[in-house]
């Protein structure tokens, strides 16, 4: 893996950025997605689940082996909430949500979570001190430990339940987003400035996982600084449940030259996991 270019004021950025969680960035679905075998599930009389039972049912350290689960509402979000977030193209506005942080559709109760690939650190790195304050072979360390997280791919994992019809109805919205929002859009956060505007310039279907009642995958193409960053997602309904993943590519997000492609995907395993506990 390449090494970053960074003066050590810049990769302590990076790795604040890392450990406050939530990376804003920004999926054929076989047209209006792919249907699993409860796709003739009705629910139009569904009850949505609580905040608290959502909490119960979100994927958790241990449910998938190799990956670790951590708060994603913490520092680096884009928005408060959702009611912040001015889309200036209503019709992609669930798309918005998506990568932005937050549910697709008017949810009853909404939880995420921050999933990465458990890395090991360096036995000789301080696990006390900040990085400014690190010798020179505690900070060569501290450095490796970073840019072997940059290998990889972060997934925010959400689970947000509707009431009624609601779930199938964000489903139709988003599927509806996908095909009508192929040249991109722009989201700016409540107050931000015009430097804070996000700008997103494709979204391409992508195939589905074919897990729940039904579920759509797209990709989205963001402007970052010039440079085009491409981050994956996925939102399956199951019954009154919608599970959304995000993922982005954290080499992208550094600056890795040709990392913004997009040649990764989010972890079938944790879409996997993920169903198991919501059946």
């Amino acid at each position: 893996m390449k090494r970053l270019a960074l003066s050590r004021a810049g990769i302590v950025a990076v790795a604040s950025a890392l450990s406050l969680t939530l990376v804003t960035g920004c999926s054929d679905s076989g047209g209006d997605g792919d249907k699993g075998a409860g796709s003739d599930k009705s629910t139009a009389a569904a009850k949505a689940l609580s905040g608290a039972e959502l909490k119960q049912r979100i994927i958790a350290t241990g449910d998938v082996e190799g990956y670790k689960v951590g708060a994603a509402d913490q520092g680096g979000a884009f928005a408060s909430s959702k009611d912040d977030v001015t889309v200036v193209e209503e019709k992609c506005a669930p798309i918005a949500y998506v990568v932005t942080g937050f549910a697709p559709g008017d949810s009853a109760a909404y939880v995420n979570r921050l999933v990465s690939q458990e890395v090991s650190a360096s036995p000789s790195a301080s696990s006390t001190k900040s990085l400014e304050d690190m010798t020179d072979k505690e900070f060569e360390d501290a450095m490796k430990s970073i840019t072997d997280s940059l290998g990889q791919t972060v997934t925010i994992v959400s689970l947000s339940s509707y009431e009624g019809g609601g779930a199938e109805e964000t489903m139709s919205s988003v599927s509806d987003a996908i095909k009508g929002c192929a040249n991109g859009f722009t989201a700016t956060p409540k107050g931000g400035a015009k430097d804070d505007t996000q700008k997103f310039t494709k979204v391409a279907a992508e195939k589905a996982s074919g897990t729940g009642d039904e579920s759509l995958a797209f990709a989205v193409t963001g402007d970052a600084d010039g440079d085009d960053v491409v981050v994956h997602a996925e939102v399956v309904r199951h019954g009154s449940t919608i599970a959304t993943y995000y993922a982005f590519s954290l080499a992208a997000f550094s600056g890795e030259d040709g990392a913004g492609a997009g040649d990764y995907d989010i972890p079938a395993e944790l879409i996997k996991g993920q169903a198991a506990k919501l059946t």
